[in-house]
């Protein structure tokens, strides 16, 4: 895929914040129409390369093209051709959803009368029609996500940036903010998002990469990154006594992590190198009386663990 290919491209990009060198020469492809998950710990580099996709700060070193455009030579296209909505909400709680939405259009150069034909298209479509006419002090952390994701719309841009949409929202309005995401992306819109929750790029992406200490350490398919890590088979035995007894089955397999308290016995296994049946087989021949058996595919947060040695963490303390 080249450049005029992707709906975002970058090439060795490069930022230092004084001592902090934020960015070391990250790569990145992004595909039309998908939706794209760039994950990492805190102070990978996520932010960073967000701002420089979205021309809000320069790069010291490299190249990235966003809908065809430099994002240096070309930032005045780039910025018309894009949607951005960070971490915290824009919207001026003192008007109303449908006003703010009107005056974002204004700022977008439309004429007033388109700015209120849009305003009013964008609450009909995402279900707020009702809410539009209410000050957005009264809305709810997820209206306020809502109306802030959907006023990033205006314009209807090609490609829209996500920066963590649904930070500190609870399970229902993240539902409500994935099939957003969902209904834009099957418009033909490509959405690149950073999240802190894996499940999230799980659920959405098309594909994923990840982000550590400023470069992109592994990208794919959110099935593609699991499977390089592969599968395991968990067994409960009925007690302790056989435990030993299970650990030698499969150990035949590989090798086995056996945890006494919860009388599980995990062991790693390659796609479709063991079925179930064969498993249950062997430990009925060795006598293993089993609770629960069960092949599992590893998580994204496992997949995160296995890539930065770290698990995911839920606040960022530098935003980098």
């Amino acid at each position: 895929m080249t450049s005029s290919e992707s709906a975002v491209w970058a090439e060795g990009l490069r930022k230092r914040f004084g001592r902090t060198e934020a960015l070391r020469g990250v790569d990145l492809e992004v595909p039309k129409g998908a939706v794209f998950g760039l994950l990492g710990p805190n102070g990978a580099g996520k932010t960073t390369t967000v701002r420089i996709l979205s021309t809000l700060t320069l790069p010291d070193a490299g190249q990235a093209r966003v809908a065809g455009y430099d994002v240096v030579r070309d930032a005045d296209e780039v910025r018309y051709r894009i949607g951005l909505a960070g971490q915290h909400a824009s919207m001026d709680e003192k008007l109303s959803g449908r006003d703010n939405l009107r005056l974002f259009g204004r700022l977008y150069h439309l004429s007033p009368k388109a700015a209120r034909r849009r305003a009013d298209e964008l609450l009909e479509r995402f279900g707020l029609a009702d809410a539009g006419d209410r000050y957005v002090k009264t809305y709810s952390g997820g209206m306020r996500r809502r109306i802030d994701l959907i006023s990033s719309l205006i314009t209807a841009p090609p490609v829209l940036f996500l920066d963590e949409p649904t930070t500190g929202l609870d399970p229902r309005s993240r539902g409500e903010i994935w099939e957003t995401i969902r209904e834009l992306v099957a418009d033909g819109t490509t959405v690149l998002l950073t999240t802190q929750y894996l499940d999230e790029a799980d659920q959405l992406a098309d594909r994923v990469a990840v982000v550590d200490q400023g470069r992109v350490i592994a990208s794919g398919t959110p099935d593609e990154l699991k499977a390089e890590i592969g599968s395991r088979v968990d067994v409960v035995v009925s007690g302790t006594d056989v435990l030993g007894d299970a650990v030698a089955v499969l150990s035949r397999i590989g090798e086995p992590d056996a945890d006494p308290e919860s009388r599980r016995v995990s062991v790693p296994v390659s796609a479709g190198s063991v079925t179930l049946p064969a498993v249950v087989r062997e430990l009925d021949r060795a006598g293993v009386g089993v609770e629960d058996v069960a092949l599992r595919r590893p998580t994204l947060d496992e997949v995160f663990l296995r890539l930065t040695g770290r698990p995911e963490e839920t606040e960022e303390k530098v935003s980098v």
